[in-house]
């Protein structure tokens, strides 16, 4: 894969998740040591307002702007940058997740929270070096944006943020829940995970409503959130994905790892497993 100098809020693709409460008042400070000159600002979807706080929070170079929001409305939310051209600005990484919880939370408790996003990558071809070799780094096309044929779809930033480089990991046992959200900026998800089943599913991120239940694919738009809750009983590799699943291909894929006792009781077989070698998807 190539190198790509991607565009951060806290240094990070992606951003940071805040987590706040309805009828709590957020104090946002945006300074922005963007060296390129771009403006930069937040549109938090959880802001009631227009332009969800973009106007309050432009900032140019070495500027630092201050807002302050109300949180009306409980759920879990993107955020992203949107400052013009807002999809080149989100496509370059600026987005992220907050959970306002209501007044009194209405989420079970679990044992592990894992905070999860998917985004893809536009780019135009590698340049020819000087001495005839091609570069190891790529510059983002807008044309192939605006055709939204991506060359790589990827959860939290990068190629194997979630596989090679940091894996989930859980024990059998666990309750655990996954914050999950779209940056697009243009593919919708079909978030699943290979072996598992979503327990409890808090569709479009709401938490008001009664969760869907014993859910196996959920759809998140491109700007949408979902959580979900699952209880891990047979320990192995669960495989995190889009079930759009040629983009497993386009470095989407993530693993959760569960450490523990066999169940044959729920998961066994005469012959020992045989794993498919060099498989992306049952490694």
């Amino acid at each position: 894969m190539y190198k790509y100098d991607v565009w951060t809020f806290n240094d990070s693709v992606p951003g940071p998740f805040i987590r706040a409460r309805v009828g709590d008042i957020i104090e946002l400070n945006l300074t922005n040591r963007d060296e390129t000159g771009n403006p930069h600002n937040i549109d938090c979807h959880a802001f009631e307002g227009p332009g969800g706080g973009a106007a309050l929070t432009t900032a140019d170079l070495n500027q630092t702007k201050t807002a302050r929001f109300r949180l009306l409305y409980p759920g879990l939310f993107v955020y992203h940058c949107a400052a013009a051209p807002v999809p080149v600005h989100i496509a370059n990484g600026m987005y992220g997740l907050i959970y306002v919880q209501p007044e009194y939370d209405t989420l079970s408790s679990v044992d592990k929270e894992f905070y999860i996003m998917q985004s893809e990558f536009y780019h135009e071809p590698p340049e020819k070096l000087e001495n005839g070799k091609l570069s190891d780094k790529v510059k983002f096309s807008y044309p192939r944006a605006l055709d939204e044929t991506a060359n790589v779809v990827v959860f939290n930033g990068k190629e194997s943020a979630l596989s090679r480089d940091a894996p989930l990991k859980a024990s059998t046992g666990d309750r655990i829940r996954i914050y999950f959200g779209n940056a697009g900026p243009n593919l919708i998800s079909s978030f699943h995970i290979i072996g598992g089943i979503f327990e409890k599913l808090y569709r479009d991120g709401d938490v008001v409503s009664p969760p869907g239940r014993f859910v196996q694919t959920t759809i998140v738009p491109p700007g949408g959130a979902t959580i979900v809750d699952m209880k891990m009983l047979v320990p192995g590799t669960y495989t995190i994905l889009d079930h759009a699943i040629f983009r497993l291909d386009k470095c989407l894929v993530g693993y959760l790892n569960v450490s523990g006792k066999a169940r044959p009781d729920i998961y066994a077989s005469i012959e020992p497993p045989a794993p498919c070698v060099g498989c992306k998807l049952h490694p």
